[in-house]
């Protein structure tokens, strides 16, 4: 009996439509949901519905994405590199034949796995140069931190402003920008004077080293610097000869006036 039922299942799965396949896609199990893919009446949209499920085993995740026939379809494409349960090897490569916003979306998706996330970020880095300017301006808006720091680096003077005001960009991207030999003076005086980047104490230690920091933006930095912060600043090899002048200065001003 048993058996008779499965076989019933099998079948009615192969073979509804509408309203009887959506139900079958919303609840049925796994077995049940294999057969679902030999329907002929399962379409773009009703694979979607399914690529929804997050209870779907990574073995019929795979069957998914050896059909073609969905596999060509960008949406279908991003549901499965977004699936926590897609194998690494699928994800990664339908994230590869993505376009430059979906694999924006995947990036900031707390869902998808993490390693696909950063793998995310990664190629949209990659594509960065080769961009135009509205799409590096859309990215410094509301990329992801990784990419709005990217799109900082590179110093254009639209991007530079859209880059600091996103929400997603962190103080440790802003470091590795100041960091990077190849950063644009523009972009480490538009940093310095940033209202909410230019408060940040790290940050300012960080742009004190800098030779491109404004020399009053640098001025008015020192005086807040911890002492064994100041010292290490001037003991920092790279440091150039304006700024070292300051810097000696400073220290000077602090062991006449301890207090």
């Amino acid at each position: 009996m048993r058996g008779d039922e499965s076989a019933a299942r099998f079948q009615r799965a192969r073979s509804a439509c509408d309203e009887e396949l959506d139900v079958l896609i919303r609840e049925a199990d796994e077995e049940a949901l294999s057969a679902l893919l030999e329907n002929p009446h399962m379409k773009e949209p009703q694979v979607s519905r399914l690529l929804d499920r997050l209870d779907l085993s990574s073995e019929l995740i795979a069957a998914v994405a050896k059909e073609g026939k969905w596999n060509s379809s960008e949406n279908i494409r991003l549901r499965l590199a977004r699936h926590p349960r897609t194998p690494r090897r699928i994800a990664i490569s339908m994230l590869r034949q993505l376009h430059l916003f979906d694999l924006v979306k995947i990036s900031l998706l707390p869902s998808a796995p993490a390693d696909i996330r950063r793998r995310a970020e990664e190629i949209i880095v990659a594509r960065i140069p080769q961009l135009p300017i509205g799409e590096k301006l859309t990215l410094a808006r509301r990329g992801p931190s990784r990419v709005a720091g990217a799109v900082l680096a590179e110093g254009h003077p639209q991007a530079v402003k859209l880059a600091l005001a996103n929400s997603f960009l962190t103080e440790s991207q802003v470091l590795k920008v100041i960091a990077k030999p190849e950063t644009p003076a523009r972009v480490v005086t538009a940093i310095s004077q940033h209202t909410k980047w230019s408060i940040r104490y790290n940050v300012r230690v960080a742009l004190v080293r800098h030779p491109y920091t404004p020399v009053p933006t640098l001025l008015g930095f020192l005086p807040d610097l911890a002492l064994h912060d100041l010292q290490d600043v001037a003991a920092f090899g790279q440091l150039s000869a304006h700024s070292r002048k300051y810097v000696e200065q400073e220290l000077i001003r602090r062991a006449e006036n301890p207090k």
